[in-house]
């Protein structure tokens, strides 16, 4: 599978998972010795089963996603970038906004072999600015 065909499956997958926390599709887009960053100062999760970990911590904290977006992957090799835009309700029912952008390398296989997340998250609901995901 070709990247730019990887990286599109890869944030569709994304969209669709996080509105329904489904751990598993996530979990099945990466290889089984992928690294995944969710912050610059996080330690990584490793593997498979650190990549389950971390998803099915992070939709714990988080109720009523309500909208989820990823923009169009920027894809150069191996490697894409994608923003992803969600509306959501934390871990206090206050609403939420989490914007921020992934950057991920894939093997021939299509699956992710390493991913950075850098994120940020916002108190209420906000929109996208107009020339966002593109």
């Amino acid at each position: 599978m070709d990247s730019q065909e990887a990286a599109r499956r890869w944030a569709a997958t994304w969209t669709v998972a996080w509105q329904t926390h489904d751990v598993e599709s996530v979990v099945d887009l990466y290889a089984d010795d992928c690294v995944h960053r969710s912050t610059p100062f996080r330690p990584p999760h490793r593997g498979r089963q650190g990549v389950r970990d971390y998803v099915a911590g992070a939709f714990a904290d988080e109720q009523g996603v309500d909208e989820v977006r990823f923009g169009t992957p920027v894809v150069r090799g191996d490697r894409a970038s994608v923003e992803y835009w969600a509306r959501l309700l934390d871990e206090h029912g206050a609403p939420s906004t989490l914007a921020g952008c992934a950057i991920a390398r894939f093997d021939g296989d299509g699956l992710v072999t390493e991913v950075r997340d850098y994120w940020h998250v916002e108190a209420g609901h906000r929109p996208p600015s107009g020339d966002w995901g593109g």
